[in-house]
């Protein structure tokens, strides 16, 4: 005699989750002001604030997002406010 077969549950679906591309601003402090562009034809970045206009640009790779772009902007804000940690490293 055979065994009956079993009902196996597909597997779930990968939930791709989208990274944001508004940010707030560190210098006028207001919530989505800041959005951030990717030209990979020229391989830079940019973060423009649409408030205040203060800008930020790096250059990028093909596995920039826009998150390391902002990444990248804090952390220089952060080492301009405070030169002196960077001495200590």
């Amino acid at each position: 005699m055979g065994k009956r077969k079993s009902r196996a549950k597909p597997p779930p679906k990968k939930r791709n989750d989208k990274l944001d591309t508004v940010f707030n601003c560190p210098f006028c402090s207001h919530g989505t002001s800041v959005e951030c562009r990717i030209d990979m034809k020229n391989l830079i970045g940019e973060a423009v604030c649409n408030i205040c206009q203060e800008s930020f640009s790096i250059t990028v790779t093909a596995l920039t997002q826009p998150i390391d772009i902002y990444s990248e902007w804090i952390d220089e804000c952060e080492r301009v406010n405070n030169p002196e940690a960077e001495g200590d490293e």
